[in-house]
């Protein structure tokens, strides 16, 4: 009598799929959680990428407010002293410039100017989005700021050597597991800085 309940236990196939279909959701989620985590760290990953990639552009090629490539400080007078012929530029000399998709605004002054210059934007956006095709323009924002390098009269390009930042903001990442439900997930912001070299170019690696 025995074997044959256990006979019957085992070939109740009400059963099984009742626990098929209790336990099939939750395989699903955990599965689809597990690719939803690791496309999240890749994309967080390919945003830093293109984060450090753009700042580089940025440092070796036109910057995108003009006036840092042609302003001269040779005579200029910064925190109450005369920037002479050949004398380091002052971090004073330069407050903060941030560029978006759209212009540069003396945000910190002092500033040499906000002329904005539209394709060397563009040259950095799609350099940036051959990382991330993701990122649109107005994620993107360069900041110029002083970092006390640079000379004054320099023949070979820009009198100064800002720090550059740029910066991704208000990234979305398209969750597997949230976006049917009609909800996306945040991506932090991401900023890298460096040392402006010869800012003066249209293309870098």
């Amino acid at each position: 009598m025995m074997k044959n309940f256990i006979n019957q236990f085992a070939h109740d196939e009400d059963g099984l799929a009742a626990e098929f279909a209790l336990v099939v959701p939750l395989l699903l989620i955990f599965v689809l959680g597990t690719i939803d985590v690791g496309l999240y760290a890749y994309r967080v990953n390919q945003a830093e990428k293109a984060t450090q990639t753009g700042a580089r552009w940025a440092a070796v090629t036109n910057p995108l407010a003009e006036e840092i490539l042609t302003t001269t400080y040779t005579n200029v007078i910064v925190g109450g002293v005369q920037v002479i012929q050949g004398e380091r530029i002052p971090a004073g000399a330069l407050g903060l410039l941030t560029c978006t998709s759209a212009s540069c605004t003396c945000t910190i002054g002092p500033c040499p100017g906000t002329t904005f210059d539209s394709a060397a934007f563009t040259r950095l956006s799609t350099r940036m989005k051959e990382i991330l095709p993701a990122i649109q323009d107005s994620n993107i924002v360069v900041e110029y700021r002083g970092s006390g390098l640079g000379f004054a009269g320099n023949p070979n390009g820009a009198d100064i050597s800002p720090l550059i930042t740029v910066r991704l903001v208000n990234m979305i990442h398209q969750s597997v597991v949230l976006s049917p439900l009609g909800v996306n997930t945040t991506l932090p912001d991401f900023a890298y800085t460096i040392t402006a070299e010869d800012s003066d170019g249209l293309i870098s690696n």
